[in-house]
């Protein structure tokens, strides 16, 4: 087999942006700013697109810069009504389930918005593990090391045998450069230069079909 294991970005990767839910919490961290720091609301769409640029994510540059309580961020920003807004896939459910690979969340949220994701969808059980952003020692993707500490967790010894989706193409050109397969979820993936787009992941059952395709050996 040549891939053996699969890395799934989180949000906006497993559940269309249409339901809203990061779009809440984007909004969410910018409360926080606003609230809890006293930045001005002017203010916070600059500040936040600089930490995006230079840190990766918003959670990051406050970390460096407010030196913020991490978990009180954390759980500020993801105080909401997730099991309102998402529901259970099947269909994605048995196609994971299908899939011989190990299979790993790799996101730069925390684990406990993950599960809760996870839970909603009815796909927790699933996965091998959750790759979040404790466990990156808040290394954040689109940082090269942040793929390599993956790896490590993961148990993988070689880039090459990784698959790799993400909402994002700016957290999947460092994972093509390294060796991994890159797959772009996304409606809009025209001028994309991953390996393959599609518009959401149950399609990888169709579209990358040696995922589930057993090598051939010669006589």
């Amino acid at each position: 087999m040549r891939y053996t294991c699969v890395f799934f970005d989180l949000d906006e990767t497993l559940y269309p942006s249409s339901t809203g839910l990061w779009s809440s919490i984007r909004d969410r961290m910018n409360d926080y700013m606003r609230v809890k720091l006293g930045i001005p609301a002017d203010q916070i769409p600059i500040i936040r697109r600089f930490y995006f640029d230079t840190y990766g994510t918003t959670l990051r540059g406050l970390q460096i810069h407010y030196k913020i309580d991490t978990d009180d961020f954390l759980a500020f920003v993801h105080d909401l009504p997730i099991e309102e807004v998402l529901k259970a896939d099947q269909e994605l459910h048995t196609m994971l389930s299908s899939m011989p690979q190990q299979k790993w969340i790799f996101t730069n949220a925390n684990s406990e918005h993950a599960r809760r994701v996870l839970n909603a969808l009815q796909i927790q059980g699933c996965f091998d593990g959750i790759i979040d952003i404790r466990s990156l020692g808040f290394v954040c993707k689109p940082d090269p090391k942040a793929y390599q500490i993956a790896m490590q967790i993961a148990g993988v010894d070689t880039p090459r045998k990784c698959v790799y989706l993400d909402d994002a193409l700016r957290n999947l050109v460092p994972a093509k450069d390294l060796g991994f397969y890159t797959v772009l979820v996304s409606s809009d993936g025209a001028q994309s230069t991953a390996d393959l787009t599609i518009t959401r992941p149950h399609e990888l059952r169709r579209s990358l079909i040696e995922l589930w395709t057993k090598p051939s050996t010669s006589a």
